[in-house]
Formats: structure tokens, C-alpha cells, sequence
């Protein structure tokens, strides 16, 4: 156990601030006693050779390798003149085994000083115990970080033949508060954020394979668009104007394509002023992909290909389990528009009919609207009660009105209709893509339609975004564009039942 200079000594003094129980008295208590003893339990680096895993993976008998690892102590075993305790690092565990005669008496008393929760380094020799368990013999070791707050371990218990679990720290709101705990003591959470990467990763290298540029556009906007939800308001000081956190990235990805990039794609946090579930955070991730020269069509065969893909290198095969069920992701899937949709779930056909006849199919249907909303929330609604949940395998659903999709292209053949769909898998949508609009007087009047439908009382509707319009008047190639969840695709691949298993730090009520 190293000594350091008396400056680095820390503050004995016991926090005003912090409620302490027993154990956070003893360990502060603790904490003093390696300070008396010229002891910093906070150094500044510890030179670290080898991973827990590397250890166990590469131990040969007899080698007797020299190394040097470090991690948090998750279990102890304090004897008389030697004691066992495990390690705990980014890549698993492993046992140290210290002698008093090897590391001197000083450090072995220090040693007593230590707790479950401790991170320290240890320098010594592999070797292979008694009972076979593959160890670590400590020559040197270092306490690294003194933890003052008590680590809820789990504890295991036989009943009855069967092994039974106490105290986890298994209370979801509580790890979702306290994610740093939770990765400690339910290592296996891990797993789904290293999935998380790799899902990125792998995305963001097919894209750019393809020659598509990944970009960056502003969060802070003087106008939101490019989706229908209500976005978080803030002030700018300097300029004395009112901006709003991104909803989508749509309109700016688009304008780099009027500006003659041919495929530019982003990987942005959206945010969003709506409620919070299983499936919504106001914070969320999505990628944006606008590809020109391409339609719809296209798009759907990238995304079925994709995702497939995806599943591969994260799953070793091309399915997947969500919510209980078993979801195939091998291409084609199943496309279907949403009229047809709503035709197979419910018997009712919307086609052609006005906002009154809709009102009165959701009302035969047992649905309570808000008398304010239009035609196109009125099928949103019934398509979300009645269809979207019963779409388990991957379903595109297809040709949206074009009340309910402003900035998509009116369909080649089907009038009233536009070319758009989504990706529906496991009863919740995973991405929307649209043949884009690219004439701007037909923008311009989608848009100006959306304003009235805000002053109508619908404050998810757009707004006239005249740059926008400027920038499409200098002319925008066909173009096709994508947005995919990617906290919905994590979700998906990596089996989670809850948004706020797949991001680290989810929004929760103030304790």
C-alpha cells in the first residue's frame, strides 16, 4: 500500500449534508483512520496490465504470469494472516488471494480498513487455488477509491433445494435513479448498453459505406418541424428570441440535399414536450437518412435489409424475442396499407370518408375523440387502438393520407394518398419514411393547411417554416427519407420491455 505526500491527505471532517447510518459512520471512520496513517484513499493512477477476463481466458497452470489488475471489491473474506476477496471490473470478476507475510503488516492491516465496494489494484501472480479456482496472488496492493456509501450485494440462500435471493437491488425506479448502482451490482445490464453500441456503430458503418455523409444540424431551432409533437421552449439571452429543442431533423437534412449532397444522415437527440412510458422518453434518439434520386419503395428494402443485418451481428441470428414474442426479422416483410389495415382489425373502411363519417366509424368503434382534432387524427386514432398493437411480426404499413403527412409526396396512383410508411414490429412503431415532397407550392400549402389545423386547437400541427420553403424553391432532386428509433431498435434486439432499460439515464418524476 503506497504513501503519499501530506497534502494529498484528505479532509477528515464528516460531511454536514449527508444523513449517515452505521455503516456510512464506520467507513467514513475508516477513512480517517488511512488519512491518520498518511494514506490517500484517492490516488491520482494505477498502472493496470491485464482484465479479469484476459486473466481467466489466458491462465496457463504453472505459468505464474505477472500482472497487475484493479476493480471493486464485491465479496471479502478476512482471515488471520491471509484473506481471499473477489474484483470486480468493466469485464467481470476474479479472486485475489493476500498473505500478510507477502504485502508486509502495514499494508495487511490497511487491508482491514477496506469494505465490500472498495476499488483497489493489486500487482502479483496468477495462480490456480485448491478448491480450482483461477486467482491472483497478491505481492502489492492499493486502495484506489474508498467507498463511503454501502453497495447493495445480493445475498443467496438455500430453501428447500432451491437457491433463493435476498436484498437485490432489483426496484426498477431505483436503478433507473440510480444507474451507477445498477451497473455495479447487475453487471448483465451491461450487456444491453454494449448491444446498444454495436446496433450504432453498426448502422452508422453501413450508411457511411455507402458513400452518405454523416452530419450534424442544430438542436437549438428559431423553428421546429419536421414532425407533429409539441417541443420544450427556451429563451436565448444574447438575441433575446425564443428557440426550441429539435422535435426532428428533417427540415435541415433536407436542405443539404437542395444544397447537392446525395445522401446525408444523422444520428440526433429529439426532444419531445409529451407524456412518459414504457415506449416515450422526452428525450430520445433517432437517425435520419435522406437519400436522393430514391423513392419509398427503395427505402423499404434498405430497411428490411437493415435491421436483418443488425439482428445478425448482435443476436448470432436473424430473430429475436420482444415482449414475449418470437420475431422473425428475414426478409421480405409484410407490407400493407393502412386502410387495408384497418379493414382486416376492425371491419371498417375509411376510404372516402369525411371527417363526420370517420368521427362516427371511431364512435361505432367505442373510441372518445376530442372534438378539435381533423380527419387525419381521427384514423391515427383508430389505427393506434385497434391495428398497431395486433402487428407483432415486422409490417410495413403504407400510403398514408395526406392530411396525415405534410411533407410526403402525393402517391403515384392512388389520389388523396401519399407515398409514406412505417415499420411496425412488436405492436410499436420503429421507423417513418416518406418519398419526400419536393415541389414547394405543394409545400407551401400543406404547410399553411397545418396552421389552420393549429388554430383549429391542434398544437401538434406544423409551422410555416419560409426558409424551408425558400430553400425548396431553389429545387430539391426526388429524395427519399428515414427515421428509425433507435431506442425502440435497441428495445427490439436486445429483448427490454421498457424504454428506460435501453438509456442510461431516463427521465423519471423528481424524488
Amino acid at each position: 500500500m503506497t504513501k503519499e505526500h501530506e497534502q494529498n491527505k484528505p479532509s477528515q471532517e464528516l460531511p454536514q449534508a449527508v444523513s449517515l447510518n452505521d455503516q456510512m459512520k464506520r467507513r467514513f471512520q475508516e477513512r480517517e483512520h488511512l488519512a491518520a496513517a498518511g494514506i490517500n484513499p484517492y490516488p491520482y493512477s494505477f498502472d493496470v496490465t491485464s482484465t479479469s477476463k484476459a486473466v481467466l481466458e489466458g491462465f496457463v497452470d504453472d505459468s505464474a504470469a505477472e500482472l497487475s489488475v484493479a476493480g471493486r471489491i464485491m465479496a471479502i473474506r478476512k482471515m488471520g494472516k491471509a484473506s481471499f476477496f473477489h474484483i470486480q471490473d468493466a469485464e467481470g470478476k476474479i479472486q485475489i488471494y493476500l498473505k500478510r507475510d507477502d504485502v508486509g503488516e502495514e499494508s495487511y492491516n490497511t487491508f482491514k480498513l477496506l469494505d465490500i465496494g472498495d476499488i483497489v489494484g493489486v500487482k502479483g501472480f496468477t495462480f490456480r487455488t485448491k478448491t480450482g479456482e483461477i486467482s491472483v496472488h497478491a505481492r502489492q496492493f492499493e486502495l484506489l477509491s474508498k467507498s463511503l456509501r454501502p453497495i447493495p450485494i445480493a445475498k443467496e440462500k438455500e430453501v428447500d433445494g432451491q437457491k433463493v435471493v435476498y436484498d437485490a437491488f432489483s426496484d426498477r425506479e431505483l436503478r433507473y435513479r440510480q444507474r451507477y448502482v445498477d451497473l455495479i451490482v447487475n453487471p448483465e445490464v451491461r450487456d444491453t448498453f454494449i448491444k446498444r453500441t454495436r446496433i450504432v456503430a453498426f448502422m452508422r458503418n453501413q450508411f457511411s459505406s455507402n458513400g452518405w455523409l454523416e452530419v450534424e444540424t442544430p438542436i437549438l431551432q428559431p423553428i421546429y418541424g419536421g414532425a407533429a409533437a409539441r417541443p420544450f421552449t427556451t429563451h436565448h439571452n444574447a438575441l433575446d428570441m425564443e428557440l426550441y429543442l429539435r422535435i426532428a431533423n428533417e427540415l435541415y437534412l433536407k436542405r443539404l440535399i437542395v444544397g447537392g449532397f446525395d445522401g446525408v444522415f444523422e444520428f440526433a437527440k429529439d426532444f419531445r414536450n409529451e407524456g412518459i412510458d414504457r415506449f416515450h422518453n422526452p428525450e430520445f434518439t433517432q437517425v435520419e437518412l435522406y437519400v436522393a434520386y430514391k423513392d419509398y419503395v427503395w427505402m423499404m428494402e434498405l430497411v428490411e435489409n437493415l435491421l436483418h443485418q443488425a439482428c445478425l451481428e448482435v443476436n448470432g441470428k436473424d430473430s429475436t424475442t420482444f415482449l414475449g414474442n418470437e420475431i422473425s426479422l428475414k426478409p421480405p416483410f409484410r407490407r400493407l396499407t393502412i386502410a387495408d389495415s384497418i379493414r382486416e382489425f376492425t371491419g371498417m373502411e375509411i376510404r372516402g370518408k369525411s371527417e363526420t363519417e370517420l368521427r362516427n366509424t371511431a364512435k361505432d368503434l367505442g373510441l372518445e375523440l376530442d372534438p378539435k382534432i381533423s380527419s387525419g387524427k381521427i384514423i391515427d386514432e383508430i389505427f393506434g387502438e385497434f391495428v398497431e398493437p395486433k402487428l407483432i411480426q415486422p409490417t410495413f404499413i403504407t400510403d398514408y393520407p395526406e392530411e396525415m403527412s405534410p411533407l410526403a409526396k402525393k402517391h403515384r396512383t392512388e389520389p388523396g394518398l401519399v407515398e409514406r410508411f412505417e415499420l411496425i414490429v412488436g405492436g410499436k412503431e420503429v421507423c417513418n419514411s416518406f418519398s419526400e415532397l419536393n415541389d414547394p407550392v405543394i409545400q407551401r400549402e400543406r404547410l399553411e393547411e397545418q396552421a389552420r389545423l393549429r388554430q383549429r386547437g391542434d398544437d401538434e400541427a406544423m409551422i410555416v417554416d419560409e426558409d424551408f420553403l425558400r430553400a425548396l424553391e431553389y429545387g430539391m432532386p426526388p429524395c427519399a427519407g428515414l427515421g428509425i428509433g433507435i431506442d425502440r431498435v435497441v428495445m427490439l434486439l436486445t429483448g427490454e420491455d421498457s424504454i428506460r432499460d435501453v438509456i442510461f439515464f431516463p427521465h423519471l418524476k423528481p424524488e
